[in-house]
This record gives C-alpha cells, structure tokens and sequence, in this order.
C-alpha cells in the first residue's frame, strides 16, 4: 500500500509543480501518483488577499504533483483564508 492511501477520504492539501494550490477530499490514487480530489478549491493566493475558485470533482496527474500533505479540519476551519495575504507559490521546475 503506498502511503498516499493512507489520506484517502481526508481532506488533503496539494502543491503542483507550477505553484497552484488545491485543497479537496482524496478519493483515489494510483501507482504513478495520479490523484483525485473531491469538493477541490483552488487558492489563489496574492497580496489583495487568497482568492478561493471551486473546481468540484478535480483529477491531478502524479507528474504535476508536488506535494501532498493531510489538513487539520480544526485548524484550516478557524482560519478564513479569504484575509491571507502571500505571495504566489513559484515553479519548482522550468
């Protein structure tokens, strides 16, 4: 069982390699790292503050993705990401 597995039905935070940012529920994996997130938003992050664009149902190949980490559901709840202001991610490759 890989470890991504292990975050299947959690709600997980996704870093792909061209700096976007997806929050969703993983549903599924596969052996090359494919992911697919339900209920997926999109952070924009910026310094006007962290637009939140929902793309629903959302499928990320395992080449675009950088990271992927499990969120704390009481944490990312007490937080309004709408008054984050941060620069955008960069590229992690040209």
């Amino acid at each position: 069982m890989s470890l991504l597995q292990s975050y299947v039905n959690h709600k997980v935070h996704v870093i792909t390699v061209d700096g976007r940012v997806m929050v969703g529920t993983l549903r599924g994996t596969d052996q090359t790292a494919n992911v697919i997130l339900e209920k997926c938003e999109e952070r924009v992050y910026s310094h006007e503050g962290t637009e939140v664009v929902p793309l629903g149902l959302y499928l990320i190949r395992g080449d675009n993705v950088c990271t992927i980490g499990e969120l704390d559901s009481e944490q990312e709840e007490a937080i309004d990401i709408t008054q984050i202001k941060a620069d955008p991610l960069m590229p992690t490759r040209l």
